[in-house]
């Protein structure tokens, strides 16, 4: 079984920055803080299509 990656995208300046594994059992998109290396800040990044 392959699993299949997403990426996380930056709230503020929309660069995405970090691939995760999905989880299939997951409904909504995840959302975590991160550090955003343009930015330089900790910001929410969001799960992208």
């Amino acid at each position: 079984m392959s699993k299949k990656k997403v990426a996380l995208a930056c709230s503020e300046c929309g660069s995405r920055n970090y691939s995760i594994a999905e989880n299939v059992n997951r409904v909504e998109r995840l959302e975590v803080k991160k550090f955003c290396k343009y930015c330089g800040k900790h910001t929410i990044h969001r799960e992208t299509k």
